[in-house]
């Protein structure tokens, strides 16, 4: 009788952490995806030509990518709970800031900010799986608070943008206080003390120069990288290349990736029970069988001239990929030990981060050199994904 009270304590309990950490991590991604509406209005409203909005979309994954690495490293020393509070309450603060200035050195200046605060929450919400979670869960858990990237999206794309279209400080005014909501989730139902800590035993403390010069740490580095190149570039370039290829209007578009992003939801869920179950000790396979497909499906999108059929391709690239992505995510809890958790996602998210950062920037100037051409760009990232199919061959299945 007292098991099964037990048992249910921690159910209930297991619950709440994985609600507030998916709550979180909802927002982290709608801010991401918001910006790129709410930036059309601004320029508008204050004049400003694509070079200094880049520059204010530049600056915040500047500031992601600089935060990952110590906030990994935080995360390991002083706990999940404290990183995830101190990203949110970072992240809410400067979304209420961004939208109450109106000069572009402060837009810059405070998505630079927001950017530290995102930076924090991946690998301190990864820490903490690995903290409170057995680690033939950890896998299902993280796919699943990563499925939260299509509920980023769809909130991005319907609540954030209707709010954008009647005012756009109004979006960012929702933002931080949703923001505000999931820091006081995390606050209630993160646990404060980590299991991990409680049963570490006497085992000698890993160094963080080990963790950094770790092979698995850097193939997987790498992998993200190449591999966001494909991700970030798509959701960089997608809408222009619609409105040019079909004639279609901006609402029309994002409807369409509102609808993507739902069947990246459905992925990001589905690639975690395969992880968990067939593909169990067989991540390379998985990683490898994605890319693959991915870059054949890039080239079908860009070949096809019907819509239904690019829409179909598309979509089916989202979710290929993102299952690709989450494999990669996911690989540490396996193969890296649960006290280094937090500085390994670091890194190799940083990977990540800094494919949204170059993504942008040369595939633009790949289509400029192929005269307004989308072909060329399309190309590179169907070659980015090979390549990190090729690269995770590098990884060691060992600890």
């Amino acid at each position: 009788m007292e098991t099964q009270v037990e048992k249910t304590v921690v159910n209930k309990s297991s619950a709440g952490l994985i609600f507030a950490l998916m709550a979180g991590y909802s927002m982290i991604y709608m801010d991401k995806s918001m910006i790129s509406t709410a930036i059309i209005t601004m320029a508008e409203e204050f004049s400003l030509d694509t070079g200094q909005t880049g520059l204010i979309m530049s600056f915040f994954f500047l500031g992601y990518s600089l935060m990952q690495i110590p906030g990994g490293w935080l995360a390991d020393k002083i706990g999940a709970k404290k990183v995830l509070m101190l990203s949110l309450a970072i992240i809410s603060i400067f979304s209420f800031a961004f939208g109450a200035v109106s000069s572009l050195m402060l837009f810059m200046v405070i998505r630079f900010f927001a950017g530290l605060g995102h930076g924090g929450y991946p690998p301190s919400c990864s820490k903490s799986i690995a903290d409170n979670f057995p680690q033939e869960r950890r896998t299902f858990i993280q796919s699943l608070i990563l499925s939260t990237s299509g509920i980023g999206g769809i909130l991005a794309f319907t609540l954030g943008a209707n709010l954008i279209n009647i005012n756009w400080r109004y979006g960012y005014l929702a933002l931080g206080t949703l923001f505000a909501v999931a820091l006081v989730l995390v606050g209630v139902f993160v646990p404060k003390q980590a299991t991990s800590e409680k049963t570490s035993g006497n085992k000698p403390a890993i160094k963080f120069s080990q963790v950094i010069t770790n092979r698995n740490v850097l193939v997987l580095f790498v992998a993200m990288l190449l591999l966001n190149f494909l991700l970030y570039g798509n959701m960089s370039w997608l809408p222009s290349f619609l409105a040019k290829k079909f004639a279609i209007d901006i609402k029309t578009i994002s409807y369409l990736l509102a609808v993507n992003a739902i069947f990246q939801t459905i992925a990001t869920m589905f690639a975690g029970k395969l992880l968990s179950k067939l593909f169990l000790g067989k991540e390379r396979i998985f990683i490898i069988s994605a890319t693959v497909l991915a870059a054949i499906l890039v080239a079908a999108f860009v070949a096809s001239n019907n819509l239904v059929v690019s829409m179909i391709c598309l979509i089916s690239v989202s979710m290929v990929s993102i299952s690709a992505f989450t494999a990669i995510f996911t690989w540490p809890h396996k193969i890296m030990d649960p006290s280094i958790i937090g500085s390994s996602i670091g890194i190799i998210n940083t990977g990540g981060t800094l494919g949204g950062f170059l993504a942008p920037m040369i595939l633009g100037q790949l289509i400029k050199a192929a005269g307004g051409s989308f072909t060329l760009a399309f190309g590179f990232m169907a070659v980015a994904s090979l390549l990190c199919g090729l690269c995770v061959l590098g990884v060691k299945k060992e600890a």
